[in-house]
């Protein structure tokens, strides 16, 4: 689950950087987000519950 929002996030940022420029702090925002969110999902690893 947290790699389709790290995928979505990611999508909506290439789409802001590309066409809306008004928008794009709230866009890097949404990067860093999906940044961070990789970033704890690599370091929990998958838990076998």
């Amino acid at each position: 689950m947290l790699w389709t929002i790290f995928v979505v996030l990611l999508i909506l940022w290439l789409l802001g950087f590309v066409g809306f420029h008004v928008l794009g702090a709230y866009i890097h925002i949404l990067l860093i987000i999906a940044v961070v969110v990789l970033i704890i999902q690599l370091i929990q690893g998958r838990r076998v519950l």
